[in-house]
């Protein structure tokens, strides 16, 4: 945001850089909201956050309007993220939290299977909701150009394919990207530190914006990335 004069202006932004980095989350995003928008009677402001602000979860189905966890049992990165969503909602902007990112080369089962040490933590049944790369581009874009009003508007963005630990793994080993590489060790099942996770209902958000996921689940992309 540095490199933008103070006097331009954009009918629509696209914010979508994460809170590492940034001393002051909320206050950047609040100042691209105010200073580097022309406001929503221009164009639309999207802010992508993310679905871990729901919390570690038991299993439990969340959708738009579930309710966040108390302030005191939140992360500091999901404390941020909650401000920054005010800051974006308080300007008639929408928010787009999404599940976890990949690509072939990047996500959780990169890690886990190359620089984990051969170790996760958490159990391997550990419910896990994914969005592949181009598929959060693509929502961003809907969000942009819908005819529906999205200002003020908070969608839940995921393939609609939870998962699990071992099943990332599982199908990343599918993928010749992958192949010959052996299976990581899982934490306990009973560990309560890493949660059972949640699954993510994003009905309304694909109604809304007439979107869907060009890959369907993280198992189809790594069967057929060979």
């Amino acid at each position: 945001m540095d490199d933008v004069s103070p006097e331009t202006k954009f009918d629509n932004v696209i914010f979508c850089a994460p809170p590492s980095g940034s001393d002051d989350y909320p206050g950047d995003v609040k100042y691209a909201v105010d200073n580097l928008w022309c406001g929503p009677d221009k164009g639309r402001f999207v802010f992508t956050s993310s679905g871990g602000i729901y919390g570690p979860g038991n299993g439990e189905v969340v959708n738009e309007s579930s309710p966040l966890p108390e302030s005191t049992m939140a992360s500091p990165r999901s404390l941020r993220l909650v401000k920054a969503e005010e800051n974006v909602l308080s300007g008639n902007g929408c928010v787009l939290r999404l599940a976890g990112l990949y690509t072939l080369d990047r996500g959780a089962h990169n890690y886990w299977l190359e620089k984990s040490g051969g170790i996760v933590k958490g159990s391997k049944d550990g419910i896990i909701n994914l969005l592949h790369y181009d598929d959060a581009a693509g929502a961003c874009l809907a969000a942009l150009v819908t005819e529906n009003d999205v200002r003020g508007q908070i969608f839940l963005i995921s393939d609609g394919n939870p998962t699990t630990r071992i099943g990332i793994c599982e199908s990343a080993l599918k993928a010749k990207r992958y192949g010959g590489l052996e299976m990581p060790s899982f934490g306990a099942d009973d560990d309560a530190t890493a949660g059972k996770g949640k699954i993510y209902d994003g009905t309304f958000t694909n109604s809304f914006l007439k979107w869907k996921p060009r890959y369907e689940s993280f198992d189809k992309f790594m069967t057929s990335s060979q």
